[in-house]
């Protein structure tokens, strides 16, 4: 089997925007299904992982796009693992169609959690450290891997949000997708006629939960460049966000 995993996906026109082109956060789907095609595949995937009582949980997550696939457009998402630490795993993806022709890229953190302590837990002792025979170290993957969002404390309050049924995943807590849509449902719909997302990025610090109340801070960095800080009910950070439109 392929150290490199390449999944067909299609450009669904209801998974698309107003304009035609796929959603982020569909995108972001597709990346997270890639990975774990990819990881099952090679044993180390989630449906394994539960029955011992673990899980992998997306820690970061960095998406940089020339163009988004316009609707009913087919296209692969390429997907490997970079390298492996005890606690976190490094995972990178291509988005490219069959004619070679390269969409974006995506660079992704995951640590791998005990589902009863929620506490990190050693990747090297599934299967005696077998992910360590998946590792592709001299794949091109040239985006930046970002880092951690730096914000001041002048942030702004522009929006708190409740949540609900819908927003929680398998791990039962806030799915990472649905952070990235609420973050992209900060600027109004007149904003996307003028401004192409360019880059996405994520860094996730602590969990969240149904009935949780987010409060969402906004901040300009840069020449269209904005990060956003997303605060749970009880006061703790849950995520940085940063987002960089052309």
């Amino acid at each position: 089997m392929d150290k490199v995993g390449c999944y067909p996906f299609m450009s669904e026109p209801f998974h698309c925007d107003f304009s035609g082109r796929l959603f982020m956060g569909h995108l972001g789907n597709h990346l997270l299904n890639a990975a774990d095609f990819h990881s099952s595949d090679r044993g180390f995937g989630m449906k394994y992982l539960m029955t011992i009582r673990r899980s992998w949980v997306l820690s970061r997550l960095a998406i940089e796009m020339d163009e988004m696939p316009v609707q009913y457009t087919k296209f692969n998402v390429e997907t490997w693992v970079e390298s492996a630490m005890r606690y976190f795993t490094s995972r990178n993806f291509r988005v490219v169609d069959d004619e070679g022709k390269v969409y974006g890229y995506g660079r992704s953190i995951w640590a791998m959690i005990d589902t009863e302590t929620r506490q990190p837990t050693d990747i090297f002792s599934i299967d005696n450290g077998a992910i360590n025979n998946w590792l592709v170290s001299d794949k091109e993957c040239p985006i930046d891997k970002g880092g951690r969002v730096k914000m001041s404390d002048g942030a702004e309050l522009v929006r708190t949000i409740d949540t609900y049924y819908n927003d929680v995943d398998i791990n039962g807590h806030i799915n990472s997708v649905k952070y990235i849509e609420h973050v992209l449902d900060l600027w109004p719909l007149e904003w996307y006629r003028t401004h192409q997302l360019r880059r996405f990025e994520i860094a996730y610090v602590a969990e969240a939960h149904a009935g949780d109340q987010l409060a969402f801070y906004q901040e300009q960095t840069g020449d269209m460049e904005y990060c956003v800080r997303i605060v749970r009910t009880d006061g703790t950070e849950c995520c940085r966000s940063k987002v960089v439109f052309k």
